[in-house]
């Protein structure tokens, strides 16, 4: 704390009250990063548009974001230049000061993950462009409570409906779309950019209008932290019921909900499912417990193989035969991505080479990467504009 109110007291004399840039996107997409910290003794950056390095963990091997050093001159004034261009994308990342991982002080710019503040940046161009607010038409995002008596809980869900929904008379599509452990209903428009996704997909042609339904995939939970009646909670990837069943036996509370809500198409050829990580875990069984429910299955990174003891072991049981029955309702598309260092991918091979020795139809995207948002934006923009077709 003494570090930063000298970081602020120091940026008002140097600058005039003007924070140093930070960051500053240069003309060649270089990226230079400034902080202004006397007193500290090392300044480091972290970040997902640095090389990664390897992190051994109980899951096994995975990319970590890397770490750079910072120069100081002799105003204090701490700086790091990237020595390349960057590629076009939304990137993440942290200052570290004398060892503390703070938000950048002077980017106003952030979002939560779990329990971690993160700064973001934005490279435009080539597929990143999907990730900017472009003038386009803009469909509108609402926090949505509903009755789960399943869970017994008043539970909330994010839900985008498309540009033009409120003065139409026309019935949509749906796409139930989950986030990944830890997450929670916000994840997907926060830290995915799912409603620019749409916004410009559907604005290009490429997607068809519809409504995504993003509910908390943590059942045990009314709504992310911070905005339920349990108050100011910490946030946690510890939490009950998460992959154990409960999730997919409450489901069709959601389903229910939507299709009593709003303008919707109420049939399987009109609703798809996807998640990535634990929603991708949560999107199979959703899916192969109910094949007459969804004509579109997505699995991103999906945590299969990865269920909890105790729960509700019926959900889980008999999986292969499931799967058969999935694909005898001949579901128009299921499909499955993940990244060639994701601690996941021997995971999806095995579910992969199943699906092969059946000879069942599915479409497959292996990306570089791991276990990361940047790979699970791409699968969403690649899986979106193959719904509904």
């Amino acid at each position: 704390m003494a570090t930063l109110t000298v970081c602020s007291f120091a940026q008002q004399n140097l600058f005039g009250g003007q924070a140093p840039k930070s960051p500053e996107v240069n003309v060649d997409n270089t990226v230079t990063f400034r902080l202004m910290a006397p007193e500290a003794q090392k300044v480091q950056i972290t970040g997902d548009f640095l090389p990664t390095q390897k992190v051994n963990t109980s899951y096994g091997e995975y990319d970590a974001p890397g770490v750079a050093d910072l120069t100081k001159d002799d105003k204090g004034l701490w700086t790091f230049t990237t020595k390349e261009g960057i590629k076009p994308e939304l990137y993440l990342y942290n200052m570290i000061i004398d060892g503390v991982k703070v938000t950048d002080p002077s980017n106003v710019y952030a979002i939560r993950d779990i329990a971690n503040t993160t700064s973001i940046f934005l490279i435009g161009g080539d597929r990143a462009d999907l990730y900017k607010v472009n003038k386009v038409p803009h469909g509108t995002v609402s926090k949505i409570w509903y009755n789960s008596p399943t869970a017994g809980l008043t539970r909330r869900c994010t839900v985008y409906t498309p540009a033009g929904y409120e003065t139409s008379k026309q019935k949509y599509p749906v796409l139930y779309l989950l986030h990944g452990i830890g997450g929670d209903e916000q994840a997907w428009t926060e830290l995915g950019r799912a409603a620019q996704i749409l916004d410009n997909l559907i604005a290009q042609g490429k997607a068809k209008p519809m409504i995504v339904v993003m509910p908390n995939g943590n059942i045990s939970q009314e709504a992310c932290p911070g905005e339920t009646s349990q108050g100011f909670t910490v946030p946690t990837m510890a939490l009950p019921k998460t992959m154990d069943g409960y999730f997919e036996q409450a489901f069709p509370d959601v389903i229910k909900f939507v299709e009593n809500t709003y303008r919707v198409q109420k049939d399987k050829a009109h609703r798809a499912i996807a998640g990535l990580s634990m929603g991708g875990f949560h999107s199979l069984f959703i899916s192969i417990n109910n094949p007459d429910t969804f004509d579109y299955v997505g699995l991103f990174s999906a945590a299969v193989d990865q269920q909890q003891k105790g729960g509700l072991d019926e959900i889980y049981a008999n999986r292969e035969q499931k799967i058969d029955n999935l694909f005898a309702k001949h579901p128009k598309l299921f499909w499955i991505g993940i990244g060639k260092s994701d601690f996941l991918y021997k995971n999806n091979a095995e579910l992969r080479h199943y699906l092969d020795s059946k000879n069942f139809k599915y479409e497959y995207l292996e990306t570089e990467g791991g276990h990361i948002w940047r790979n699970w934006r791409i699968y969403l923009s690649e899986f979106v504009p193959k719904l509904f077709k």
